[in-house]
């Protein structure tokens, strides 16, 4: 008889601090910098666009331990702890000697991860006295977790959804409506940024970039607003490392630790949040469990890219960031993955590539879901595009083992599930999606433009 397949945390067992993996990287991330005077960024500087909390938590590079708040610990559990689940039906799909366990974030009352952090930005913002809040959104989870978060603190919110997603997944937008937020397409005519790119390219379908430029002008032209992020930040990961703080307790409780970890990778929250908790007893401990992060053959930063300093947006509002970049001029492929279409990785990540501590690896789009629906068959559960991109790595990773009679443990991050990405499905039932590689010469003409910092 297979013993128990989900393992939960009691209420006491929930983490009550977030960890902070640059306190203990032997080689920090480089700094963000002010794209004005070319000097690292201060916490005053970036008060002016995000809350002074997760300014401070931004920059922080020596507490390896933040306190999670009170009043943001009782709204996580109403959803935490998320199940582990040892995938036994994928497992014997595969016919694989490995162990395979997921990490189910799909739980939370938004269906994904980015809950995590956006209750905890929202009360921040809150607690100092901010009224509204901007934000972008690629395939819509974030935008989905904002607004309700938005709402349980009593926050205005305007989100700037990627036009492409928009279109795509309409019952994202319908989602952050119902909580109460505006959503605009990106790019838009409500702002300047938003007005250039429109009257340059009328037909341009819009990019997280594009987005993150109009919630940022948004932001700084309305009193008493601040921006939110949802990945690519220090802060935004810091906040999601309540996944793989779980998943360190619920994977004892199961006997086992992890050789690999898997999880799809966009601007590397999720990544990171199942991850670097791991991650730490590699640096600290001895330990060898490799990271693998899973990001579409469309938008290869990790595996093609440039480590440069790039804005974090089209428009060249926000600091210049330290990292793997394909060019903030990028324009994606459009995907159905659309929170994996971000064309760099946040500054953490970008150093632990450099220091051989992880990697990334490319899925074509038929692939993934080629995965999605295997596991849907053999799990019970659909998962997001995103996370399929998670998923057919880890399959992979489990027919590696099999032919070479093998028997490793496999974690990987079930970061959503798929329920209101259906359209995506029906395209692919149907036949109709492709592959797209990013040529060599987009990523060699994008990247000419940066100014070489590095």
């Amino acid at each position: 008889m297979e013993k128990q397949k989900r393992f939960f945390l009691t209420e006491k067992e929930i983490p009550t601090e977030w960890y902070n993996i640059v306190a203990d990287m032997k080689n920090k991330p480089l700094p963000m910098i002010n794209p004005q005077t070319k000097q690292p960024i201060t916490v005053e500087e970036m008060t002016g666009l995000f809350n002074r909390a997760c300014s401070e938590q931004e920059l922080n590079q020596t507490d390896a331990w933040i306190e999670i708040p009170e009043e943001v610990r009782d709204l996580y559990k109403s959803y935490r702890s998320t199940p582990l689940v040892r995938a036994y039906g994928l497992e014997k799909a595969l016919d694989t000697p490995a162990h395979i366990y997921f990490k189910n974030e799909s739980v939370s009352p938004v269906g994904s991860h980015k809950l995590n952090s956006a209750l905890a930005q929202a009360y921040y913002c809150k607690k100092e006295g901010v009224t509204n809040i901007t934000t972008e959104t690629g395939a819509g989870q974030w935008g989905a977790a904002l607004s309700y978060a938005a709402k349980a603190f009593g926050l205005e919110l305007a989100v700037f959804m990627v036009k492409v997603s928009y279109n795509q997944k309409p019952y994202r937008r319908s989602i952050m409506q119902t909580f109460g937020a505006q959503v605009i397409a990106s790019p838009s005519m409500s702002t300047k940024a938003g007005r250039k790119i429109i009257t340059d390219a009328p037909n341009y379908q819009g990019s997280l970039g594009t987005a993150i430029s109009e919630a940022v002008e948004l932001a700084m032209q309305t009193p008493n607003c601040k921006y939110v992020l949802g990945s690519v930040l220090n802060h935004v990961t810091l906040h999601q490392t309540v996944i793989g703080l779980e998943a360190e307790k619920q994977m004892a409780m199961a006997g086992e630790y992890p050789d690999m970890v898997i999880a799809c990778f966009g601007g590397g929250s999720n990544f990171g949040g199942l991850s670097f908790p791991f991650m730490r007893h590699n640096l600290l401990d001895g330990k060898k469990t490799e990271f693998i992060a899973a990001e579409p053959s469309s938008c290869p930063k990790l595996t093609r890219g440039v480590f440069q300093y790039d804005f974090g947006d089209e428009a060249g509002y926000t600091p210049m960031i330290p990292m793997f970049t394909l060019g903030h001029n990028f324009a994606p492929a459009h995907i159905h993955a659309g929170g994996l279409r971000y064309h760099g990785a946040g500054s953490i990540v970008s150093q632990l590539i450099k220091d051989g501590m992880m990697h990334g690896e490319d899925i074509p789009q038929l692939e993934s879901f080629q995965a999605a629906e295997l596991f849907a068959r053999t799990e019970g559960i659909i998962p997001a595009p995103e996370s399929a991109h998670a998923i057919a790595a880890t399959i992979r990773a489990a027919k590696q083992c099999r032919e070479a009679g093998q028997s490793k443990t496999i974690l990987f991050n079930l970061s959503g599930h798929g329920l209101i990405d259906m359209t995506a499905y029906d395209q692919y039932l149907a036949g109709d999606l492709t592959n797209y590689v990013l040529p060599d010469e987009v990523i060699k003409e994008n990247v000419s433009t940066l100014e070489k910092l590095v």
